[in-house]
């Protein structure tokens, strides 16, 4: 692949992605996807509530994905898009490398970052015993005594999610609000440790505690910790793609309508950049229904063109 030109070119390779790609692959498209290489879910072991994957590695589900998508004859590559220009029909996708391949339809899967509170000890642990979904995480940590850093409403969403996976939560506000409904927070005996965090505490290989800054430590197996997610999408700036804040509040994405159509006419998005909160699974499903989308985008154009050439045939004299 050097300049070559795709029916559909998708930008990030993950589930979304990949899953986007099979599916036009599997419908005789020309398609190329362009991985950075760099997933979200890296420094996790395994990916779990993935129906009939459940506990596969990123990796290996990544590099099944990738196989799929060849065996259609669909093109996998790694390299970093840095900016993407042109219209519907006719998309210029720079890569950093000097790589500029052409597509007539773009499918954006280039996932999110998690920003982390700025206290040591979290980023090194982030997808092991720092973690932030009780789906993905919340079995493997089941009956550990758990730490929930969050304040106000969020924490008390997800101290009732980790209770229910084990009896020993507490909740760390930092310098934010407690949670409103103390009650509840006692009925279940969870209890809430107000101050500022310094670190979180680790010994070799693992977490073993929260430690304020009055030098107080709090021992702690797990440490469940919302993140603030922003999609990778700085290269469609270009394109008029900007992003926004997200309803939920939890960060900024890529708005799409219910087919996964951006705003951008021949522009489609899936999976993380647009829904911050989907796990695996979801994310699949939304790139295999945006690949659908896409399809169906492409068969109406190609069939509106062959109209035109028939009337033009027609009309040419004999």
């Amino acid at each position: 692949m050097t300049n070559d030109s795709f029916d559909v070119v998708v930008i990030g390779g993950g589930a979304a992605g990949l899953n986007g790609a099979l599916m036009a692959a599997r419908s005789r498209r020309s398609v190329l996807v362009i991985d950075a290489g760099a997933p979200r879910n890296a420094p996790a072991a395994a990916v779990h509530g993935l129906f009939a994957r459940d506990g596969v590695s990123p990796a290996e589900l990544v590099e099944r994905g990738r196989a799929e998508v060849r065996g259609y004859g669909g093109e996998v590559v790694t390299g970093e898009v840095t900016r993407v220009t042109g219209t519907l029909d006719d998309f210029t996708v720079e890569l950093a490398d000097g790589r500029a391949p052409r597509a007539r339809r773009l499918l954006v899967t280039t996932g999110l970052v998690d920003e982390l509170p700025d206290i040591p000890g979290l980023r090194e642990r982030w997808g092991r015993d720092v973690v932030h979904c009780p789906y993905c995480h919340g079995w493997e940590h089941r009956d550990e005594a758990i730490g929930i850093l969050a304040a106000g409403p969020m924490a008390m969403h997800a101290a009732l999610l980790w209770r229910q996976l084990g009896p020993d939560v507490v909740i760390f506000t930092g310098t934010g609000d407690a949670p409103d409904d103390s009650e509840r927070l006692a009925a279940l005996g969870i209890r809430v440790i107000p101050g500022a965090v310094a670190a979180a505490e680790i010994a070799g290989d693992r977490l073993t505690g929260v430690r304020l800054r009055d030098g107080t430590v709090v021992a702690r197996d797990a440490l469940a910790v919302p993140s603030h997610m922003v999609a990778r999408a700085d290269f469609l700036s270009d394109l008029g793609l900007h992003l926004v804040p997200h309803p939920s509040g939890m960060g900024e994405h890529i708005p799409v309508d219910p087919t996964g159509r951006t705003e951008v006419p021949g522009v489609w998005a899936a999976g993380n950049v647009t829904d911050l909160t989907a796990q695996v699974g979801g994310a699949a499903a939304a790139g295999a229904w945006a690949g659908a989308q896409i399809n169906a985008d492409l068969v109406t154009a190609d069939a509106d063109r062959a109209v035109a050439e028939y009337r033009a045939r027609a009309a040419a004299p004999a």
